[in-house]
């Protein structure tokens, strides 16, 4: 049986994409959303995933990941367009060849929901992300460098593209000798849960190459229980799941906030992975922890949690040639 019946293009079509209706479902009358911050990055967030959020509740953790608000205009420093490099490490239109043996390819630039802390929100997607033309281009890329070992399908979120032209490129990557596995980066199963069908989970399990999909969730608040249906779905079938959080202030920078995320995923069949420093993308300042806070924050999940528990902290510097591992 498909974990959820209703139609996920359909609940993607009915997203709140004004803060007032939002706020207005949350019984939430007065609230600082930004016009200007929402002109310059749209808002977009699920119902399923503002169902997750407490009613009447301004500082709920999932809302302050999506609200627009005017510290989005502060301009900070050491802020840019380009955090981490991602531009500099184009190679064919929408290949990012940044580290040895793996590539990422932008393969859309839509997400079910709109992050305010997202480090591609001022990324120049309708230039660079894949289409059918480039597609020849970038497969003869991968063709023409043997040491390349694993794709990286992102976006925006990959799984908003549908099954076939998913299934699509799979296949082709999985056609290339070299190419060992196939790695997703995806908010979907956490925010958009209806997407993760029986089919989608056919074309995964059924890959000619093991699938790795990774998750991006920061608070176990948002893990429902139409999100753990799904990621349970995944798992029955061998798919390798793993989650990479954004440490944000004021939303998670707690050790007990993340122990409980860490045990939460697991139940889910989810393996933390990384703990983010923020990327420094214009925009989202306001939601830097500072490392020196990290530090200790990420001491005290060592001090509570089994080892396979415990994320790896990082950081993504632009140029370098991994993300550097800060404990």
């Amino acid at each position: 049986m498909t974990p959820h019946t209703s139609t996920w293009q359909t609940e993607l079509a009915a997203a709140f994409t004004k803060p007032s209706h939002l706020l207005r479902y949350l019984n939430i009358n007065s609230h600082t959303a930004s016009t200007l911050a929402e002109q310059d990055f749209a808002m977009r967030v699920p119902l399923s995933y503002a169902a997750c959020m407490e009613k009447g509740n301004l500082n709920d953790p999932l809302l302050k990941q999506v609200l627009p608000h005017a510290n989005e205009l502060i301009q900070y420093t050491n802020y840019s367009h380009d955090a981490v490099g991602d531009l500099s490490a184009l190679t064919e239109d929408c290949i990012i060849h940044k580290y040895q043996g793996r590539v990422l390819f932008i393969t859309t630039g839509g997400c079910a929901i709109n992050c305010r802390f997202c480090f591609r929100r001022n990324f120049p997607y309708s230039e660079v992300q894949l289409n059918k033309q480039k597609e020849v281009r970038v497969l003869q890329y991968l063709h023409n460098h043997e040491d390349i070992h694993e794709v990286i399908l992102s976006g925006g979120d990959p799984l908003l593209l549908n099954d076939q032209r998913l299934k699509h490129l799979i296949d082709q990557c999985a056609a290339i000798a070299h190419i060992k596995r196939i790695r997703i980066h995806t908010r979907i199963p956490i925010v958009l849960p209806a997407r993760i069908t029986n089919n989608l989970i056919d074309i995964l399990s059924n890959a000619a190459l093991p699938i790795v999909l990774v998750t991006h969730c920061n608070h176990v608040n948002e893990l429902s229980e139409q999100v753990v249906t799904a990621c349970l779905a995944l798992k029955k079938q061998n798919i390798t799941l793993l989650n990479q959080s954004v440490l944000l202030k004021d939303i998670n920078d707690n050790a007990k906030i993340l122990q409980e995320l860490s045990e939460g995923l697991f139940n889910c069949g989810v393996l933390p992975y990384y703990l983010h420093l923020l990327d420094k993308a214009t925009g989202t300042g306001h939601f830097e922890v500072q490392q020196e806070q990290a530090l200790k924050i990420h001491q005290q999940l060592q001090n509570n949690l089994p080892g396979y528990l415990v994320p790896k902290l990082v950081k993504e510097q632009a140029g370098e040639a991994s993300k550097t591992l800060l404990i």
